[in-house]
């Protein structure tokens, strides 16, 4: 009976000291994957990176107006008082006459082919950042116009408008330099906003606006056959630009 009960008490206690030994066993292995896991080496952080696209070609550079549009002091002879403003549209160039000969030449947009006229007027009105509404004639002939837009840089006439008359037609300014030098108005002149702005301050309520339809007229108005070409002289006055 003790022998059997010796036996007994053995096999219970080898059996519970295996059930040690495993669990010891299974306790270290987890120990030693959490600290392996623990000592990896993070992985590296993901970097987001911005791409710069490159802009479009018409976008790249501000429009470059051509030489001869640009502002500039040139030889002039005029038999009309200073300060008189004479518009050529075949060239499209405007001459503010400083007298002397000399005259400030700006380039200019002018009505399209059926919308050039000519003329002499007076300055009746200027205003800055004006309120365009669109004339009776050109709704008739563009219904979808908008039928008011407030002053600002999306408005058509730019930065300042001089009225001139009692017509529908101004001096204005534009937001789209690129129509400088063309045909492309409804009878209205159009300057660069730098170009108005600077003719604004020149010319006043009742200053004579004399628009020449052609070349020769202006040839036979403004400049005698027997002066020499117009030639560019360089500009000190801080004013012009």
């Amino acid at each position: 009976m003790w022998d059997v009960n010796y036996a007994y008490s053995k096999e219970y206690v080898m059996n519970y000291q295996l059930r040690v030994l495993k669990t010891t066993v299974l306790l270290a292995g987890a120990a030693f994957w959490i600290g392996s896991a623990n000592a990896a080496p993070l992985p590296a952080p993901v970097t987001f990176t911005t791409t710069t696209v490159a802009p479009l070609a018409d976008e790249a550079e501000p429009f470059e107006l051509a030489p001869n549009l640009r502002r500039r002091l040139v030889a002039y002879s005029a038999n009309v008082a200073p300060g008189t403003v004479i518009i050529d549209t075949a060239h499209t160039y405007l001459y503010y006459v400083l007298g002397d000969g000399r005259a400030i030449r700006y380039g200019i947009g002018v009505g399209r082919q059926g919308f050039t006229w000519s003329g002499v007027e007076r300055v009746t009105r200027k205003a800055e950042w004006p309120d365009w509404i669109p004339p009776a004639e050109m709704i008739a002939r563009q219904p979808y116009l908008a039928r008011f837009t407030a002053g600002g840089e999306g408005n058509p006439l730019g930065a300042r408008a001089i009225y001139l008359g009692n017509t529908v037609y101004r001096i204005h300014g534009t937001n789209a330099p690129a129509t400088i030098g063309t045909n492309v108005s409804s009878g209205c002149i159009r300057l660069l906003n730098a170009d108005v702005v600077d003719l604004y301050s020149r010319v006043n309520v009742g200053t004579k606006i004399i628009v020449l339809p052609n070349h020769a007229a202006v040839a036979t108005i403004a400049a005698p056959a027997r002066a020499s070409a117009p030639q560019s002289y360089e500009m000190r006055s801080p004013g012009i630009y």
